[in-house]
């Protein structure tokens, strides 16, 4: 996550995977790459808390109100509602915790504390600067609710593909494994595509945290850098990054799911 801030805030610096982390190492150190780890960590549990517990308690909620044959003709549309809704709830946890990660990352070494705590001091007594601890709420929706409704849709449409296409028989035929590894390979797929949607809007959520960029608007801000600049750079970072850790997510969520008897996603 340090180096995917960093190259979205100095793209000219960081121009690749493996040089901006040998960048970052000789500059700051090993120590360097876990910047913010401890905000990355809490913010996101929190995130995938809300995010997965309120997508299934939405989804539910929105079948039983369309009713079952509406719920069979726009179930693509009850997923993006579902995740719409529940990724409203889930940026309000994540937002605190996302400022603080991006004001570590972006600052400049010996500018602002590291350590998770002093951060949080610090953050609340610049409040006024930097609008903590719900400033950055509207681009965070921005960015988040297309990547979450992006992320469960396909996911949904990728898993229903795999078991229609590729693995035919009734899906109680295959074990456990078999399942999770086509849950795997749908998250990861659709980590691919949340990665493109959202990543200009994830460009936008770092450059606020550059002190140039202090007090300016999120349209200044995004005329000023370019939206070709906004969606593709560090690109090929997030792809990486976010395909992997969408797949191991979503196969965690199976593996919950499997073990509380309530069986893998998708199929018939």
């Amino acid at each position: 996550m340090t180096l995917l801030t960093t190259q979205n805030v100095n793209p000219g610096k960081f121009k690749g995977l493996i040089s901006g982390l040998k960048t970052i190492a000789a500059e700051e150190g090993g120590k360097g790459l876990w910047k913010g780890v401890g905000p990355t960590f809490i913010g996101y549990s929190f995130q995938g808390l809300f995010k997965y517990g309120l997508y299934e308690f939405f989804k539910d909620a929105y079948m039983n109100g369309a009713g079952e044959e509406a719920s069979k003709k726009y179930k693509g549309a009850i997923w993006l509602a579902g995740s719409a809704s529940a990724e409203f709830f889930a940026d309000i946890a994540l937002c605190p915790l996302e400022m603080t990660k991006v004001k570590i990352q972006t600052s400049l070494p010996g500018t602002f504390p590291v350590p998770m705590g002093a951060a949080f001091r610090e953050m609340r007594r610049l409040a006024a600067e930097t609008r903590y601890p719900f400033g950055s709420l509207l681009p965070l929706w921005s960015r988040q609710i297309p990547y979450t409704m992006a992320k469960f849709f396909f996911f949904e449409y990728i898993v229903g593909l795999f078991y229609s296409h590729v693995f035919t028989a009734p899906k109680e035929t295959y074990g456990k494994p078999t399942q999770l590894g086509v849950t795997f390979a749908s998250g990861y797929l659709a980590g691919v595509v949340c990665a493109v949607v959202s990543h200009p809007a994830d460009s936008l959520v770092s450059l606020m945290g550059k002190p140039e960029h202090k007090g300016k608007a999120v349209g200044q801000i995004a005329s000023e850098v370019g939206i070709s600049t906004l969606a593709t750079k560090g690109l090929g970072t997030r792809v990486l990054m976010i395909g992997t850790l969408t797949g191991f997510q979503w196969w965690i969520y199976d593996s919950f799911k499997t073990a509380m008897g309530m069986g893998t996603t998708g199929g018939k």
